[in-house]
């Protein structure tokens, strides 16, 4: 199959069509600038039909047998297996993911595919005692309906599927509208799978689109009851003030600026290990990174010394070539914005240790010390292949500077006494932060989300279950209630 020939379109009540809008979203290659497609955007217009359709296909799809809808699940997993290889060299072009990237990226699709076979059997119905004599509570856990999702283009076949599958698995409707930067892997090509799945048509649509055509159409209209949203917190804040202000819920998964901290009785090498590969894992464009590197004084000099060098070991050029540890970034206008935020906070009086060079959309590694106290830079999420290398004296000043951020998705800490790195890990003021591991996790029955500006709400096993239905009370009355007049 050829995915960005084939299905290069809208996906509207099971049919493949053209968008209607006046202009075209060019999907390029990030790596050498091939076009790979273009894309009709989908209008409001199209956008109401896919809403339309996902309302209509919902009720019948919620009353089938949930023994029959997991089996959809599990074909679409078997897809997902037969095409491996195919959907690696899409990822590999679309996504500028190196093929280390893809196997990671497949892998958790996998298994959140695995897990959405179960989700048609979680939700639980409750009995409520009362204490009106005969009366009896009945407390039904019901699909939410309509589900709108809006997916990002870092890792966008995971994160759509790990909202997209359990949505559906639970009885709702979808509509998908996929990153511009990741229109195939993020959108088409999950509706192609599920569609060869067998799953009915109007129950999964999928809009390529721009809020440049759509505006606030997407998350304003009337039939979604549930806008699932991943991606940066600026653009999540106004995604929740719209769903506020019609009444939706919002379940929002946006950036981070986690720290990876280095207590002083740490194993070194598996620190520098753990934070390599958490800082650096697809060239710096995953929001579970660690942005900062935090390291007692008492190891600085040792940890400094092989966290550089093995840095600066890292091949940078092709993802295609198996041997490539960092590709490029998505686009020129994120690399000229990592490039930026390098040369502003370097000539603000902080020390490369490695200062990569960029060309094209390619932006080698760079490691920057002896930052400014409250250098802006420590604050902010950096989508790129930049390390902040931050010193402490201490358990409490490493929490103050891992909490000094307006985020809080994840996090690490590396000590030789496992109890010392939880009790640190529960002062550190995030969703998720993992004791003598990498900061970049996500695992299919464990709440995912963050705090502060990283999110609202939570998603995987049962807060997934919270996500995507509602509960509903019927009470029976057996007899004759009595009423005061």
């Amino acid at each position: 199959m050829s995915f960005f020939t084939d299905l290069a379109h809208q996906y509207i009540d099971g049919e493949w069509k053209a968008g209607s809008g006046s202009w075209d979203i060019i999907d390029f290659n990030p790596y050498d600038g091939e076009k790979l497609a273009s894309i009709t955007v989908a209008t409001a217009d199209e956008v109401d039909q896919a809403y339309r359709a996902a309302e209509r296909a919902q009720q019948e799809w919620a009353e089938t047998n949930p023994y029959a809808r997991r089996a959809v699940f599990e074909r679409a997993l078997r897809i997902i297996e037969d095409r491996e290889e195919e959907i690696t060299e899409a990822i590999i072009a679309e996504l500028g993911g190196t093929r280390l990237k893809a196997a990671f990226e497949i892998h958790l699709t996998k298994e959140f595919l695995r897990e959405a076979v179960h989700f048609a059997l979680l939700p639980e119905g409750r009995v409520l005692p009362s204490p009106e004599d005969g009366k009896e509570n009945r407390l039904y856990r019901v699909p939410v309906g309509v589900v709108g999702v809006i997916s990002p283009f870092n890792f966008p076949l995971f994160l759509s599927v790990k909202t997209v599958a359990p949505a559906l698995a639970l009885g709702n409707a979808v509509v998908l509208k996929p990153h511009q930067n990741a229109p195939v892997i993020g959108g088409s090509l999950l509706a192609r799978v599920f569609e060869d799945a067998g799953l009915p048509a109007g129950l999964l649509n999928v809009v390529i689109t721009d809020i440049a055509e759509i505006g606030d159409a997407f998350i304003e209209h009337p039939v979604p009851s549930v806008i699932s949203f991943t991606g940066s917190d600026r653009v999540g804040r106004h995604v929740a003030t719209v769903c506020a202000s019609h009444f939706k819920r919002s379940i929002l998964e946006m950036g981070g600026n986690s720290a990876l901290i280095v207590l002083d009785d740490a194993d070194v090498d598996y620190a520098v290990d753990a934070a390599v590969f958490s800082r650096f894992v697809h060239q710096g464009q995953v929001c579970m990174a660690a942005n900062r590197i935090l390291v007692d004084r008492s190891v600085e000099g040792e940890f400094t010394e092989k966290f550089v060098a093995k840095v600066a070991s890292l091949k940078v050029g092709d993802p295609a070539d198996p041997t490539t540890h960092i590709g490029p970034l998505i686009n020129s206008s994120q690399a000229d914005a990592v490039a930026a935020v390098v040369d502003q906070t370097i000539a603000a009086g902080a020390r490369a240790l490695l200062h990569g060079s960029v060309d094209g959309n390619l932006v080698a590694p760079t490691i920057l010390a002896d930052l400014p106290a409250g250098s802006p830079v420590l604050g902010q999420e950096i989508f790129g292949p930049v390390a902040l290398l931050v010193p402490f004296d201490g358990e409490d000043e490493a929490v103050r500077l891992a909490n000094d951020t307006p985020y809080g998705l994840s996090g690490a800490v590396h000590t030789r006494d496992v109890e010392r790195g939880v009790r640190v890990a529960k002062r550190v003021r995030t969703g998720m932060i993992h004791v003598n591991d990498g900061t970049v996790h996500d695992e299919a029955i464990v709440p995912f989300g963050g705090e502060k500006s990283s999110g609202v709400g939570r998603l995987n096993g049962e807060a997934t279950v919270d996500a995507f239905t509602t509960q509903k009370w019927i009470s029976v009355q057996h007899g004759r209630s009595r009423f005061p007049f």
